[in-house]
């Protein structure tokens, strides 16, 4: 095996950052993931480790991780040796030090950040040289997992979104007559993940992989060891949290063929799975399937790897109850099937909208349209797949009551009326009769007016589903992701640049 200059130069070699050909570093790296994912599905798993140990060990692989870790919206927040790399040479100096040899990471710097039901969700932040390193593996590992993966799993994978999952739940749900759903909830994913398990069964260098589980953490300046689980804030966690659940469709249409002697019965048995990360439901025509055969397979597999489902959370439902999965509703009515955002989730984003235009009573109206577009438009076109014009609709009267308090209270001692409140905050435009607007000046002296994005004039679009055995790093399917790429239906660009 040769490297050429690009993928074997030492790691000594002088860098000068700025003078970097990034496109040439990304075409090197794509080559050898490439291979990677050929060499897996060929079956020869020897030829995949000796590439990931090339690409590991290359000098594109290291400066791609090393932007990866500086460009990322964490790339300010240090670790317990309270370190950033904010200067070109900082960064040269970096991928220069990513070496195996002598490697031993710092303990995780782990905070608390509250969760949307009240309890706080712990977060482990790695240091800057142990985030560049889970960066670089993790160039090594992707391709490994895309070509593993369960079909109908969508979180943490290249080109997939919650789009793509609920897009499926509904198309296994909208023709069916009787239809139960299982719906499952992992008690602590990623804190109870099995070290052994992953050390077993996960394909990279298991020292590096065992020095990342075993580092423990400090919070308070109190050291901890971690004797199980992967911290949420790793780089690499998600993929090893992927790694632990893929199989369980496989294990799944093991037990109820889709082809073969008997299949027409399993078939009819409706048993399907959609997986997004750690949630995940399982659709049955039957509720004894789903109490007496699914649960157990499904609690089987996950006491293998050290997990458990919750007792409290897990639970069986029928379609015409309907569910929530990833901030959508989806329910039966009659003979039609719905899918719609869920009421939770547009209470939490109005308690949202609601806690920013308090805390923004003294800020200017063009300010407040600032803060409050991208959030607005942000949520709708998360929903703008499913049937969410009448929700829209609800969303933007919630918000302009908000508004309208908000401006009276503003001139409440100047003893203002609504008409003039109207006329000084609210205008017409494009068929929208009260429209919130805010004037500024921009740096060329020039007075602009802002107007505030509302939710219904978000249009209402299908989702095309990703085929399910797509795989970015595959040369066969390059032309259909750059054509899913043109039509703005990747949450992000394929390959190397989706990575990062």
């Amino acid at each position: 095996m040769t490297e050429d200059k690009t993928s074997g130069a030492a790691s000594d070699d002088h860098i000068d950052w700025d003078a970097i050909d990034w496109q040439k570093v990304e075409k090197e790296v794509n080559r050898l993931q490439t291979r990677i994912t050929k060499a897996v599905e060929e079956g020869r798993w020897n030829r995949a480790k000796a590439l990931q140990h090339l690409l590991t060990h290359s000098r594109a692989g290291k400066l791609l991780a090393v932007k990866r870790v500086t460009e990322n919206k964490g790339s300010k927040t240090p670790g317990v040796d309270k370190r950033t790399w904010n200067t070109p040479k900082s960064k040269e100096m970096a991928a220069a030090s990513l070496n195996q040899r002598g490697y031993r990471p710092l303990p995780l710097r782990r905070i608390l950040i509250p969760k949307s039901n009240g309890k706080m969700r712990p977060l482990g932040i790695p240091t800057m040289k142990d985030r560049a390193m889970q960066a670089l593996y993790l160039l090594g590992l992707d391709p490994i997992a895309e070509a593993c993966a369960d079909p109908n799993s969508y979180g943490f994978r290249i080109g997939r979104s919650c789009a793509d999952a609920i897009e499926q739940c509904f198309k296994l749900l909208c023709k069916a007559r009787d239809r139960w759903i299982f719906e499952a909830d992992i008690k602590s994913c990623f804190d109870k993940i099995s070290h052994e398990w992953l050390l077993e069964h996960v394909p990279m260098d298991r020292s590096i992989l065992q020095k990342w589980l075993k580092c423990g953490y400090m919070e308070r300046s109190v050291f901890s060891a971690t004797d199980e689980g992967t911290p949420q804030g790793g780089i690499i966690s998600p993929v090893l949290a992927n790694f632990t659940l893929d199989g369980l469709e496989r294990r799944i249409r093991k037990a109820f063929p889709l082809v073969g002697p008997g299949c027409t019965l399993w078939r009819e048995a409706g048993v399907h799975l959609v997986r997004y990360a750690d949630d995940f439901v399982i659709t049955a025509s039957k509720r004894e399937l789903l109490e007496n055969t699914v649960r157990p397979l499904v609690e089987e597999f996950l006491q293998q790897r050290g997990l458990e489902l919750s007792v409290e959370k897990t639970r069986i439902t029928h379609i015409t109850e309907g569910f929530d999965f990833l901030g959508q509703n989806v329910r039966a009515f009659g003979k039609k099937t719905i899918v719609q955002p869920s009421k939770v989730n547009v209470k939490r984003f109005l308690d949202n909208i609601r806690k920013l235009i308090k805390t923004q009573a003294q800020a200017t109206t063009a300010n407040l349209i600032r803060l409050l577009n991208p959030k607005i438009r942000g949520w709708a076109n998360y929903h703008r797949h499913a049937c969410s014009k009448k929700t829209f609709g609800y969303v933007d009267k919630q918000i302009f009551d908000c508004l309208w308090q908000w401006a009276k209270r503003r001139h409440k001692r100047d003893g203002k009326g609504g008409k003039w409140v109207a006329k000084r905050y609210f205008a017409s435009r494009e068929g929208q009769r009260w429209a919130f607007y805010g004037d500024t000046v921009v740096p060329s002296g020039q007075r602009q007016r802002l107007w505030l994005y509302y939710a219904e004039s978000t249009p209402i679009v299908r989702h095309c589903k990703i085929r399910a055995h797509a795989n970015p790093y595959s040369p066969n399917w390059q032309d259909y992701f750059s054509r899913r790429r043109k039509k703005g239906l990747l949450d992000q660009p394929a390959m190397v640049s989706g990575v990062l």
